[in-house]
Order: structure tokens, then sequence, then C-alpha cells
């Protein structure tokens, strides 16, 4: 059982997603179900923030009327909203920004469908200098700050940090949702920018 914080958050609302959020990684979000744009809407008046939580294979992100919640991970990604607009296609787009991460005590689905649960933050440790060895993963994220889609996302690229080179790679690259969420699980920043590059070294091979 992952170490916690004093300070747990009840009622706190969840988006599932087949991907992840990492701390400081951006996310672009097509809301249109209801249960949703009431979410963001009270999100944004109270100036809040909401969960993303990956949703294994097997479950489901849209259910049907009165269809219970499938096994959520464990772990998830505060998410406060960075930007929002209005899509060409009339949907609710929002930009969201990974903040703390969490561990989902208990959960389940309020009558409008909406996860909801119980949670406690999750410490982070302090982050570390680059390693030598990570040179060569920081040129990479620097070469894809140079595309379009990430440069709207507005994500900020200038990274001497390996906890925080190893946030950034994970959500812009793309990588298997599972591996992602392992990757988030890990504590140590430097332990987690390790186990990227292995998942790196074992998607090359």
């Amino acid at each position: 059982m992952p170490e916690v914080t004093p300070g747990e958050r009840k009622e706190f609302p969840f988006f599932p997603l087949r991907s992840v959020l990492f701390p400081g990684g951006r996310m672009g979000l097509r809301i249109f179900e209801r249960r949703y744009l009431d979410m963001v809407r009270d999100t944004l008046r109270a100036q809040d923030s909401f969960g993303i939580v990956w949703l294994p294979e097997g479950g489901k992100e849209v259910l049907s009327p009165g269809e219970r919640p499938s096994t959520l991970a464990l772990i998830g990604t505060e998410a406060r909203i960075a930007d929002w607009d209005q899509l060409p296609d009339g949907l609710l787009g929002v930009v969201v920004e990974g903040g703390r991460r969490f561990r989902i005590n208990q959960a389940g689905q309020a009558d409008s469908g909406l996860y909801l649960g119980d949670i406690a933050w999750l410490p982070e440790r302090e982050d570390q200098p680059l390693p030598a060895r990570s040179e060569e993963l920081h040129d990479m994220l620097l070469q894809l700050g140079e595309h379009p889609h990430v440069q709207r996302l507005g994500m900020t690229m200038d990274i001497d940090e390996a906890g925080a080179l190893a946030n950034r790679l994970a959500q812009i690259l793309p990588l298997p949702a599972e591996q992602a969420y392992q990757l988030l699980s890990i504590d140590e920043p430097l332990l987690r920018l390790n186990a990227l590059h292995d998942v790196l070294d074992s998607l090359a091979s």
C-alpha cells in the first residue's frame, strides 16, 4: 500500500479514460455527456479540479442508464482546466493539466452517472537533476515539443529534472496505456525515469 500524506477528499469527481494523465502533462478532452458537461461547469465555477483515472481494458467510458461502474485504476491524477473552447463539431473542448497524484480509497457512481470517490493525495518525492544518460531523452523532448499538436497544448519543454522529464515524455509519447500507468504508479522520480528508459528500450528492440 503506497504511503499517503494526511488529508483525504471525499466525493471527488473522476473522468475515466483509456489514457493516463501525468503531473505537469496536458491533454485535450472532448466533452459531450451531460454528467461531464456539468462537472466541467462546476469545476470552472469553483476554480476546482477533478481526477483523470485510467480505465483498464474491459471497462467502459460511457455507461448506459443504471449501469454500474467498472473497476478503475487505483491511482489517478488531479486535472485542472487550463483552457476550453467550443470545437468545430459543436462539442466542448477542454485542455487539462495534471496536478497531484492520488489513490482511490473508495469509488461509486452518482445518480447522474458521474464517478465519485474518496481519495488520498500521494506524497511527491523531491525531484532530482537529470542523469547524464538522459541527454538523449532530453533532446527527444525538445524535438517533440516542436510538433504543432504539442505546441497547441502549451506544455513547458524546458526540463532539467528527472521526474519532470519522465512525466512529460510519458505524456507525449504513444506508450501503451498499461505501461504509462505503471510509470505513473512509481513514487521516486529517478526510478520513474529509469523505468521509462526500460520501456523505450523494450519497444525499440
